[in-house]
């Protein structure tokens, strides 16, 4: 019997990979383990030597240069995966960034440049991603794109200031390009996980708070991990999540739900 979840013969780009412990690294080894051959973006060459590990351990072969606020770094990418495989049948967006004081001082004092970055890495990005692999998407006769997102996009979180802005305007994207490519058999989901240790939260002041009160206040009383967040994002792409399009799925052992 086929597993329900087999990506086996499917072509997919994961973005976001910083280190060991990234998000997409839990994203990257559950799409690998269920036969996808993947293609994997880093930010720049310091951030290339950090993934190497995950690289040699899952045997990818292609590694691209993407950084967002690069135009022609995106161009790269795409003729490069075109040139070599023609097609892509899903693709992780897992990128975003703005400046400390932004996400640790009030919203009402964020500057218009520091606002303007943070929503172009963190949401915009995700949008001109869509529009980059939407050909390739199509050459294989749809797919699924997903990128990640955060509780902070609905209810004030502490400390993620202009970020949880950010979030919100990315999940209204999510609902948006899921209505304008599913027409195409492009799927489009966000999935929200709740608090986990990467690189990118080891920014956020009071992480550690977050994590405890997610242990405490959580249904399940458990941290969620990249292997969890790895396991429905595969499920979502695989063809298993064939008719699901344009949701914001949580993994974070029911956190989201409590009051």
């Amino acid at each position: 019997m086929t597993p329900i979840i087999n990506l086996e013969g499917k072509i997919g780009l994961i973005t976001g990979i910083a280190n060991e412990k990234s998000i997409s690294t839990g994203v990257a080894e559950a799409c690998a383990q269920a036969g996808a051959t993947l293609i994997i973006t880093y930010q720049n060459e310091k951030t290339r030597a950090f993934i190497e590990p995950v690289l040699h351990r899952l045997g990818v072969k292609d590694a691209y240069l993407l950084d967002v606020t690069q135009p022609q770094t995106m161009s790269d990418v795409y003729a490069q995966i075109d040139a070599s495989y023609g097609k892509l049948d899903f693709v992780l967006h897992s990128m975003a960034f703005a400046k400390r004081d932004d996400l640790h001082g009030r919203v009402v004092d964020t500057s218009a440049d520091g606002f303007a970055l943070a929503m172009d890495v963190s949401t915009h990005s995700f949008v001109r991603l869509a529009k980059m692999v939407e050909p390739l998407l199509i050459k294989a006769g749809g797919g699924s794109l997903v990128t990640m997102t955060y509780l902070g996009s609905e209810k004030v979180i502490p400390n993620y200031g202009v970020m949880g802005l950010c979030k919100a305007a990315l999940e209204a994207a999510t609902r948006y390009l899921a209505a304008e490519l599913g027409e195409k058999n492009i799927r489009v989901n966000a999935v929200s996980p709740g608090p986990l240790m990467t690189r990118a939260a080891s920014g956020i002041a009071g992480f550690d708070g977050l994590m405890a009160a997610a242990v405490e206040r959580s249904p399940m009383h458990s941290l969620v991990t990249p292997e969890d967040i790895g396991a429905l994002t595969a499920f979502l792409v695989s063809d298993a999540g064939r008719l699901i399009s344009g949701g914001v799925h949580f993994v974070d052992a029911g956190y989201n739900i409590m009051g």
